[in-house]
């Protein structure tokens, strides 16, 4: 089914980082910034809880097959995601701020499953 709609890999990315976000405002986080790109990589989702800014990668799969959305954040991605959180931070002048990072791994055909993980590293 999801194949019809998008016409391609970045339209179906921005679908899910949608619904990435709007899960996480349900759950109390106030967006920030999406799709924050820098020479390093780029960060799906920038968010506040209270005075905490998170940052979250957000990875969909249709299937289990190779162990699904959860498995999907390699040691090398938290490594460019890691770069590009110093270098929003230096950007934005951040400093001395409370911070996380968080995985949201989206799950299966509709309905959707959701699973966010805070504190991934």
């Amino acid at each position: 089914m999801l194949k019809r709609i998008f016409t391609n890999t970045r339209k179906k990315g921005q679908y899910f980082e949608e619904a990435a976000e709007h899960y996480l405002k349900k759950q109390g986080l106030t967006p920030i910034a999406r799709n924050y790109l820098c020479r390093y990589g780029e960060i799906d989702l920038i968010m506040k809880d209270t005075h905490t800014w998170v940052f979250v990668e957000v990875k969909y799969r249709k299937s289990q097959q190779f162990g699904g959305a959860i498995n999907t954040l390699s040691h090398q991605k938290q490594q460019r995601l890691r770069r590009s959180i110093y270098q929003y931070m230096q950007d934005f002048t951040l400093h001395n701020v409370a911070l996380r990072v968080d995985f949201v791994a989206i799950q299966g055909d509709t309905p959707h499953t959701i699973q966010w993980i805070k504190n991934v590293f």
